[in-house]
């Protein structure tokens, strides 16, 4: 349901108080009717006093001002207060500047660089570049660096994934916390060293493990420059899935606890594993102070296509902004990945064997390419430091300043001390050497992200690096401005990353549940401390805060880009899905008993915080793994049950509502006690062989103000109202007979086709086969929309990959099970198809709704129940498909993180897999007379317009490849698909 509801048991007029008061919005009225008119005796008052206390305001202003303006003349204006918080939070934001408005002769916003333009000009041919396999033979002149130095920044870091292969207090455990004491012990003796720092979520666990003097030691090297924290999110979060209120949400969680409890609010963003990148994500840094952003995981193509022309650093710009004010400066990596041997330089066997770590005796595997690192010596220095400065040399040749990032790390990197004294130990050697020798024309050394963007600001603004005609943008001067995104991200060949955003439905559905559950508390939690003056809404709140901040962490966990993306090993994904169902169940009972305190119906002297509540939420779920249930509510005969119904958005919300009841000889009043129209239908299950559970839906339009509660009761008898009006039921099926629910009439379909209708659309079905034809709208103007079920088969696809063996089949025959359900507030078409498998891994229901006048009676509703939980679909990709008549040319439309949308094309050039692309909650196509198909998701899934007219959504996925970068995993998901037609 959009909103929450809870339910509770009572008695007719047990709880009146539950429709007064807060049965309107929550927030606050202009007057408060609590406050009552004092009394009091009148006394006489002189002239003066009077016209004193009638102006008093007037004079009392005006005395400020005069005083005010007596301080400056003779103090002067004061400076700023500075603080350890202040200075470090005035550092992040951007320096002011004028903004300019730049077009195009057409009209378009002006822009050097669109990752649209990139993919109509790369010809994807994935040509061998020799060493360097996807990039050229790299050479330089030598004269490169003779009027400026080459400034050579090598920044060690440790990329801590917070669940993967192990679970997040696993790699704790076993390799974070002695990386952190690795990094504080091994900084410490030596000033020239640097590392930078990501994840929070390790950081604040290992901070609360520490020694004071530990704590005192990674503060002080936090302050003197040699520790930077970039991100400072509690992980690094995925791009594609993720929505932008959870990466919100993960960002400020890591970045709040930062700031208070040492001190620090970062302003460069480091983002090297993510499985391709969002301008989303730009945005929001930049919204949040950010300054420089660095990322890696690009399509291997569009890396090549940019350093061919010296543009991996860019002015990264949204696509509405014609005022330059969401520019942010990125830097992209060159190469194939973030370790070592594809950071030094572009020929990896050379700059492997400048991973120390690999030299024998540690725990690390060898160089591949048959050369180990081996110890530096004065006897080796020269000849190693000139192998390496060349690759160095040869690196900086893909960017336009002399100011060069050399990455030194790899996953759980610095373990030990000795693993750290080894790195660290040789390349100061190697920086000695060629900081002695100023032919060189370099210098070397360690150093963090601020160091290396505030040099390539000052060698920017020293040094005119931009091209002639180039637009680029007024925060920093010689570089290019670039907009668009950078998915679907492929790192070699034909493997586009593009499965991941399917991998693990179920919890991508857990992930979205939480969200607008958390969100949902939180407002609670605001009402409760701003605006109710009982003591009661003082102390629970404040008992409950620690599980509210457990919920926030817990869902920002899931942002990790080995979460929410399903790419976890199958006990880590237990670990998430365990957390999120703990914070899920916390925060419904700290709902529940919210509700009580607003409603003013939890009495501090009858109930403690530990008691149970009146009300329970209606949808349940068992354990981590489980389908939400509807919680029935039983109506026994003279009783009621309160339905509190939560809308925690900003504007009324009226729609047709649905709970589940075990009797249908009910009826629905609101908190007037009114008599409000119902309906009721039986509820339908994914069983072939029992397709009635045996209970009901019950439906009515609800109206739920603006932040506000509404309460209606359920009420079976003793009232002066109609029952629920029965739904009329049509049927065809391989039963004979049929099964007609009690106390339903049912009828069987006639002709090869059905429909259901609301005022604005009717919606026809073939029969045969249960999927839907045609929408006919209120003019009779019909739009082909033939809905498709099918299936790739898969065997080289993993958790990350989706690589099909040719096109999906479909897989739906002519029978199954096809139900019509007809009453005045919802229409609905059940459908257990049959397929070549005897449990068909897909049901589906398609449902309008007759609200009158609501936005919700515009739109199809779409739920597909899928189980692929049989080994007779391994290897199997399920996708729902949508053939429509609307010319698109090839073009379609897909969000980014919930927060705008983004233009895709189809290539032929690129394979299948390489044309899908992340569809967080919306996609939609439009023909040339701008009529539109939209469809909106309620969780991540994937998508793709493989020929004109069509729209392909990927539901679930069952693979069984183990490979290093794949997984075996089971699935189950349970979706609701909007769409509209427009």
């Amino acid at each position: 349901m959009p909103f929450s509801s809870y339910i509770g048991n009572t008695r007719r007029g047990a709880s009146a108080s539950a429709g007064g008061g807060w049965g309107q919005s929550l927030l606050p009225t202009a007057l408060s009717k609590s406050k009552l008119a004092i009394n009091r005796k009148p006394r006489k008052r002189t002239v003066l006093v009077n016209f004193l206390f009638a102006n008093f305001f007037v004079i009392a202003l005006a005395v400020s001002l005069l005083f005010l303006l007596l301080t400056l003349f003779h103090f002067g204006v004061p400076g700023p207060i500075s603080s350890r918080f202040l200075a470090s939070r005035s550092s992040r934001i951007a320096k002011p500047r004028k903004t300019t408005t730049r077009r195009h002769a057409n009209g378009s916003l002006a822009v050097d660089i669109t990752t649209k333009d990139l993919y109509d000009r790369i010809e994807f041919k994935d040509v061998d570049g020799g060493p360097w396999k996807q990039g050229w033979q790299v050479t330089y002149k030598g004269d490169e660096w003779e009027k400026e130095r080459l400034k050579i920044f090598v920044v060690p870091h440790s990329h801590n994934d917070p669940g993967w292969k192990l679970t997040v207090e696993e790699y704790y455990q076993r390799q974070s916390r002695h990386i952190l004491d690795t990094i504080v012990e091994t900084l410490s003796k030596d000033s020239r060293r640097k590392f930078i720092w990501e994840e929070m979520s390790y950081l604040e666990r290992w901070w609360r493990d520490a020694s004071p003097n530990k704590q005192e030691a990674l503060s002080n090297l936090i302050k003197n420059g040699q520790l930077e924290i970039v991100g400072g999110g509690w992980v690094m979060n995925d791009e594609a899935n993720s929505h932008y209120f959870a990466i919100i949400e993960q960002i400020a969680e890591g970045n709040m606890w930062l700031n208070d409890t040492i001190g620090v609010i970062p302003k460069n963003s480091w983002a090297i594993d993510p499985f391709g990148y969002s301008s989303t994500m730009a945005y929001l840094l930049k919204r949040m102070g950010f300054e420089n952003m660095l990322i890696q995981r690009t399509h291997y193509e569009l890396k090549k296509e940019l350093a061919l022309h010296k543009n991996l650093e860019y002015i990264w710009r949204q696509s509405w902004d014609a005022m330059e004010t969401t520019d942010i400066f990125v830097h992209m990596m060159p190469f194939y990945s973030y370790d070592i041997p594809h950071t030094c330089g572009p020929e990896p066997a050379i700059c492997c064997q400048f991973d120390f770590a690999r030299m024998r005796g540690f725990k690390y595997e060898l160089c591949p390419w048959g050369k180990h690192p081996v110890e530096t010596t004065q006897e080796n220095v020269q000849e190693r430091a000139s192998k390496l400065l060349d690759q160095y040399r040869k690196k900086s040749t893909l960017y336009r300043t002399n100011t060069l990032l050399i990455p030194l790390g790899d996953d759980f990197r610095f373990i030990s001390i000795d693993e750290a004294e080894a790195q660290f130990r040789n390349y100061q050697v190697l920086f000695d050497h060629i900081n002695s020798n100023p032919s060189l024309n370099a210098e070397a050394k360690f150093g963090t992200l601020e160091d290396y963007f505030t040099t390539l600001r000052e060698e920017a603004d020293r040094v005119n690096y931009s091209l002639p005609g180039e637009v680029g943008s007024g925060q920093v001067v010689g570089f290019p401005s670039l907009s668009g995104d950078f998915f679907t991200y492929a790192d070699r060949q034909q493997d586009y990353w593009s499965g991941y955003y399917v991998s693990r439905p179920f919890f991508k559905a857990v992930d979205r549940v939480l969200e607008h559950t958390l969100r949902g508390a939180e407002i609670m939690m605001s009402f409760l401390l701003g605006y109710c003056h009982r003591v009661q809404c003082e102390k629970f709140p404040t008992s409950f805060a620690f599980k509210l901040t457990a919920a926030r962490r817990n869902l920002a966990l899931f942002q990790h880009h080995d979460g929410v993306t399903g790419t976890a090993k199958d006990h880590v994904v237990q670990d998430y899905g365990t957390r999120m169902h703990t914070s899920l169940q916390d925060l419904q009972i700290f709902m529940s008993k919210a509700i009580e305190v607003l409603l003013g119906t939890r009495h501090e002297k009858e109930k403690s915080d530990q008691s149970p509540s009146f009300f329970e939420a209606e949808q349940v779920r068992s354990k981590y793994d489980a389908h939400p249930v509807h919680k029935p509510i039983a109506a026994r005969e003279g009783n009621s049950h309160t339905v509190i119904l939560f809308n925690p958005s900003e504007q009324v919300r009226e729609e047709v509502v649905t709970v589940v009841v075990n009797r249908a000889e009910i009826s629905v009043l609101d908190s007037n006690w009114t008599c409000v129209t119902s309906q009721i239908s039986p509820e339908l299950q994914h069983d072939r062989t029992k397709l009635f559970t045996g209970r009901h839906r019950l439906h009515w339009k609800a109206t739920i103000p603006a932040l506000g509660l509404r309460t209606y009761y359920i009420v079976n008898g003793n009232v002066e109202c109609e029952k629920a009006t029965q739904s009329k039921l049509k049927y065809a099926s391989e039963f004979d007979p049929f099964p007609c629910p009690s106390p339903y009439t049912c009828s069987k379909l006639d002709g090869d086709v059905t429909e259901i209708r609301n005022e604005h659309q009717t919606l026809v079905f073939d029969v045969k086969n249960g999927l839907l034809q045609k929408i006919v709208d209120r003019n009779g103007v019909e739009t082909v929309v033939r809905e498709e079920i099918g299936m790739y088969t898969s065997p080289d696809s993993g958790a990350y990959l989706f690589k099909p063996k040719g096109q999906a089949q479909p897989i739906v025959k002519q029978g199954g099970h096809i139900l019509t359900s007809e009453g005045l507030l919802v229409q609905e078409v059940f459908s257990y198809p049959k397929t070549r498998w005897e449990k068909s891994p897909i049901s589906h229901s398609t449902r309008v709704y007759t609200g009158g006048d609501t936005l919700q009676d515009l739109v199809v509703e779409m739920e597909y129940h899928v189980e692929l939980v049989d080994e007779a679909f391994d290897d199997q990709e399920l996708i729902v498909r949508y053939k429509t008549d609307i010319d698109n040319k090839n073009v379609f439309y897909s969000d980014l993180n919930g927060f705008q949308m983004s233009r895709r094309e189809t290539y032929d050039k690129i394979p299948l897999q390489g044309n899908y692309y992340p569809m967080p909650s919306l996609a939609f196509i439009q023909g040339s007379n701008g009529q539109r198909f939209s469809v909106h998701s309620r969780q991540s899934l994937g998508v793709a317009s493989l020929k004109d007219g069509w729209l392909e959504i990927m539901l679930d996925r069952r693979l069984n490849q183990t490979s290093q970068y794949q997984t075996l995993f089971p699935t189950l998901a349970l979706g609701t698909l909007p769409f509209s037609l427009r």
